[in-house]
């Protein structure tokens, strides 16, 4: 069978520090992807600068650099990516991100069975210790989240996701803006494709390695992010009580990975002793 053609959008603001390993993940693919596309949105830092040197290191690699100058966000920087790829498969990650060598096959692979319109996976967390430990723990959780959920609703996750050209199409005129920046755009396109029928497959072996700086937000803005489940269930009128379950988990591990987090990064400041 013809494996479809996979796009890998990336939108960015300011991530100067994370663009380049991004970049050179997505480069580094077993089955390359058809074309890597970085949305610039109003960038005041190096970003777009870097960008433009990898296109220059990458010649081979098809980088396009795309800059969404009309509204500060990422769901219209978003919406711009989706809109400019022209693979039959619409990958998004964040800028952050660091895709398994085999992200796009796998990602080819679950896009074979005509049924699936998205996909998305599990995560590995990079700046954490016990990183495939917590890659496994994470699937379990996502695995967990869907039976409770009893399979009527499949949620993709922004880091690591892809969608159909053909779905991203369906939905695109319905998907909610958000301009005061309250939801979980990733939940929203979700219960979007839910109201078509379009199904969603969570695929084990797509995994994306991403940062676990969200830990480094204050009580007060971490549990504003969490709560933006709750606010996009009542934007789609969902008063499930099982999909409150996510909220739960975010809220029981966020100060035990904020205290693992901090002593892994004073464990890996302090240099080694070298010998004489």
């Amino acid at each position: 069978m013809n494996r479809p053609s996979v796009s890998i959008v990336i939108p960015a603001y300011n991530e100067e520090s994370v663009i380049r390993q991004c970049l050179t993940a997505a480069i580094y693919q077993s089955s390359p992807a058809h074309e890597i596309i970085v949305v610039d949105n109003r960038s005041t830092d190096r970003t777009a600068e870097i960008v433009r040197a990898m296109q220059l290191e990458y010649p081979e690699s098809p980088i396009h650099l795309v800059a969404q100058n009309d509204a500060q966000g990422l769901i219209p920087t978003r919406n711009a990516g989706l809109d400019y790829g022209s693979g039959e498969v619409l990958g998004r990650i964040d800028a952050d991100s660091v895709l398994e060598p085999e992200w796009v096959e796998q990602v080819q692979n679950a896009f074979l069975d005509p049924t699936v319109q998205a996909a998305t996976g599990p995560v590995l967390y990079y700046d954490m210790p016990l990183r495939r430990w917590g890659q496994k723990a994470d699937d379990r959780m996502r695995q967990l989240m869907l039976r409770l959920a009893r399979h009527e609703y499949h949620f993709l996750f922004g880091s690591n996701m892809a969608l159909r050209k053909s779905a991203w199409e369906i939905i695109r005129s319905e998907t909610c803006l958000d301009e005061k920046d309250e939801m979980h755009e990733d939940i929203d396109l979700s219960l979007h494709l839910a109201e078509h029928s379009l199904r969603v497959q969570y695929v084990p072996t797509m995994i994306s390695g991403m940062s676990a700086r969200r830990l480094e937000d204050s009580p007060r803005d971490y549990s504003y992010y969490v709560t933006r489940f709750d606010r996009t269930y009542k934007a789609h009128n969902i008063k499930k009580i099982a999909l409150k379950a996510p909220m739960v988990v975010f809220y029981s591990v966020y100060f035990p990975a904020k205290l693992l987090r901090a002593i892994h990064s004073a464990t890996a400041a302090v240099p080694e002793r070298g010998g004489v």
